[in-house]
């Protein structure tokens, strides 16, 4: 994109688009209400009340590069199946929300104003948007970078999200840990009375304190590469690179997301280029990038999240395409492994976009364990177009 045809992302906006500012941030998001959709599709057939009415209403949160409009095809269909709200909002640097590029922090008791670009700022405005549609829970629906969002969000406050739906996540699944007995049953044996007993724990305890030097300067290297890395990305060279990567293999990269590249029309190609109208757009991707880099988000405080996944208590559903080349559906089924109670389901003939290259088959999906999770008359062989859910 040349830099004169650049806008203010709110001129590039839908007829159904609405904004709100969120800590000094105009949020760009879209809500449908099931109770104001047109009678276009009847929703009076015999098996219509047969379909799950959680009454919780529901978050869409867009993976990476993307924005709300990967999720058209599935907001109406999803709405009517909670019978609530469905939000969908785009993350600073994605999208028609505003780029902030003032001096900021990414921490929350900070005197500086929150990183918008920081995953603390983005799991604070998916509990916002939480308040404003006026609930006390919502479920929230993450697809790839954004299921990491949508657990933080949990475990921030997980008294306010009634489900999770990760479609496609990336997140990294940790590989099941064996243990053994016979190795429990050699540190109950280990000699501790004698003398090589002693010389063994203090040998266990000059080896731990050599691993904790040398982890403290691996630590601060990979500071000092990250903030030399951070300087080469926010200079001219470093966003200029960033802009070509992004006119040259963005096409290629949505298209290598689908199983079927022919099934992404220009319509889609227009969905996903329309923010790179928006003023600013490489600066901001160059921000998300640098925070994602450095965001620690207290984490030097909390266990990593792949080894809090066994602490989720709330329902829920992991969804795959079996043909993801972005996120394969092996490290998709062994996440659904390391979180107790998970529903683990694959979309056949589908890659990295479940919602939008198979939304009927997702939306079947969702029904069925909102059915399972919440109660309700369940049809196994539901016919969803016929009920109205999916048009």
């Amino acid at each position: 994109m040349e830099a004169e045809t650049e806008q203010d992302p709110m001129n590039l906006a839908d007829p159904d688009s609405c904004f709100c500012e969120f800590q000094g941030v105009h949020i760009h998001h879209k809500v449908l209400d099931p109770h104001t959709l047109s009678d276009d599709v009847s929703n009076t057939s015999p098996h219509a009340q047969e379909t799950p009415k959680t009454k919780f209403p529901m978050i869409l949160l867009h993976g990476f590069g993307a924005s709300v409009f990967s999720w058209n095809r599935v907001m109406k269909p999803l709405a009517r199946l909670v019978s609530s709200k469905v939000l969908a909002f785009d993350r600073p640097a994605f999208g028609l929300t505003s780029r902030i590029f003032h001096p900021f922090s990414g921490a929350t008791n900070d005197a500086k104003p929150l990183n918008p670009y920081s995953m603390v700022y983005s799991v604070l405005t998916t509990l916002y948007f939480i308040d404003v549609l006026a609930a006390d829970k919502a479920i929230l629906v993450g697809h790839s970078a954004g299921c990491p969002v949508a657990l933080d969000a949990y475990f921030e406050a997980p008294e306010r999200v009634a489900a999770l739906i990760l479609v496609a996540p990336a997140i990294f699944a940790p590989r099941p840990v064996a243990t053994t007995d016979a190795g429990e049953n050699r540190d109950k044996e280990a000699p501790t009375s004698n003398f090589l007993g002693t010389l063994v724990e203090l040998t266990k305890g000059v080896i731990r304190a050599v691993l904790r030097v040398v982890t403290g300067m691996a630590n601060m290297l990979s500071s000092l590469y990250k903030k030399a890395l951070a300087a080469f990305l926010r200079s001219f060279l470093g966003v200029m690179l960033v802009r070509m990567a992004i006119n040259k293999f963005g096409v290629t990269a949505v298209r290598n997301a689908w199983y079927d590249s022919k099934q992404v029309t220009d319509h889609v190609v227009q969905g996903y280029t329309k923010p790179l109208k928006a003023k600013g757009w490489d600066k901001a991707l160059v921000e998300f990038t640098v925070a994602t880099l450095t965001d620690n988000n207290g984490s030097e405080k909390k266990l990593p999240l792949s080894k809090r996944l066994q602490e989720i208590k709330c329902p829920v559903l992991i969804v795959t395409g079996d043909t993801d080349r972005i996120v394969p559906a092996w490290n998709a089924e062994r996440l659904a492994r390391a979180i107790p109670g998970s529903v683990f389901e694959v979309i056949k003939k589908c890659g990295h976009l479940p919602q939008e290259e198979k939304p009927d088959e997702f939306i079947s999906i969702v029904a069925k364990f909102l059915g399972n999770a919440f109660g309700g008359s369940q049809q196994q062989d539901v016919d969803l177009k016929f009920q109205g859910i999916v048009s």
